[in-house]
């Protein structure tokens, strides 16, 4: 590719992706290959395949990479994450979730076995060298936390090293029990880049400005970034003890106004942890100038919703989509090339540009 990126490593020196990376189509499908097929994805939690031989179909970042896959429980109750398509001749396989201990393709009669294992081909007793190993069904790598379950298409990183580094702060909390709210899940459409909308949610330099009855229950002065190798943090401080976790002892906070923790996984996760859950949000791309966020809510105290930092968050992403589309528009503009990054506010913003200048770069 052309286009290269340079993002310095020193802050006070760098300048942010400049303004063609968000309005430039070929950038925009080589992300594709060069980030998000190297990426993990949340694919759903494990209510979604509950009993042993069921299987589930699922397209990762549909309307961008259509990437099928289909969830399966085998007898040992094990889940596995398997391409969706026939290594024959690319017919998509399972169409609708049900039970099965076998995965026939309506096509030509493939089949395979619920561990995505080839089994048998008709008309294929004269074919040399069958089967092959690639005859099998791909198997994706698939880790589990708590409920959720996330995918790896071909990834780059250790995604359990991500979840342990979450889990030094959050690991107190009884995640396996979380429990699925469909009430508080829902889908926003935004009208920009989706990069544009990661940018805006990893820094808390806007929320004076932006976010003025979230200002109110966070103490700004006191917000703090964590940097780690794929994934950062920002800490949510409250200036008194009301809404916030309760820590054991040995935990690293312990003594402190957590208000909420905001983990970042590169490239479009986003873990919003309050003393009532979790608010998972998926940032999904569907073209330059125009983006689907999911956000999937997760529950372990009813008590303890619509209070404090995890509240009134439609309010929230209300007053986030009209900044983000507001940049997606004034980056249009001939005369803006790229910009500086505060110090002090803007360590997330500069830690995701400098992956994407790693991984475009490539």
């Amino acid at each position: 590719m052309k286009n290269k990126f340079k993002i310095d490593s020193d802050i006070s020196k760098a300048e942010t992706l400049p303004s063609f990376f968000y309005k430039n189509l070929e950038i925009f499908e080589d992300l594709k290959s060069k980030i998000f097929l190297k990426s993990w994805q949340y694919i759903g939690d494990d209510d979604l395949i509950k009993d042993k031989n069921s299987v589930f179909p699922l397209t990762i970042l549909e309307n961008y990479l259509n990437e099928p896959i289909v969830l399966t429980k085998d007898d040992d109750n094990k889940i596995h994450c398997l391409t969706n398509v026939c290594t024959h001749r690319g017919n998509i396989l399972v169409f609708k979730p049900g039970k099965s201990k076998k995965l026939v393709c309506m096509y030509h009669g493939r089949r395979f076995n619920n561990k995505g294992e080839f089994e048998y081909m008709p008309e294929f007793d004269q074919t040399k060298n069958f089967p092959r190993p690639c005859d099998h069904l791909h198997r994706f790598p698939l880790l589990r936390w708590g409920k959720l379950i996330f995918a790896g298409l071909n990834p780059s990183f250790d995604f359990q090293s991500v979840i342990d580094t979450m889990n030094k702060r959050v690991g107190f909390l009884p995640i396996e029990q979380f429990v699925p709210d469909k009430s508080l899940s829902k889908d926003f459409t935004v009208n920009a880049h989706w990069a544009l909308y990661c940018d805006n949610y990893l820094e808390g330099f806007h929320i004076p400005f932006v976010h003025k009855d979230l200002n109110e229950v966070l103490d700004y002065n006191s917000y703090k970034t964590v940097i780690y190798d794929y994934c950062n943090l920002q800490i949510g401080y409250s200036e008194n003890d009301k809404d916030v976790f309760s820590f054991p002892e040995n935990h690293p906070d312990y003594g402190k106004n957590v208000a909420a923790y905001y983990y970042w996984v590169f490239p479009n996760m986003m873990f919003n942890f309050y003393p009532w859950g979790l608010s998972l949000n998926i940032v999904k791309p569907i073209s330059d100038s125009l983006t689907k966020v999911s956000f999937r809510s997760f529950v372990h105290d009813e008590s303890k919703l619509n209070r404090g930092a995890g509240n009134q968050l439609q309010k929230v992403e209300e007053e986030d989509e009209f900044v983000v589309e507001n940049v997606h528009n004034g980056l249009r503009s001939a005369f803006y090339k790229a910009g500086r990054f505060s110090t002090t506010r803007e360590q997330g913003v500069h830690h995701f540009h400098k992956l994407i200048s790693k991984f475009m770069n490539q």
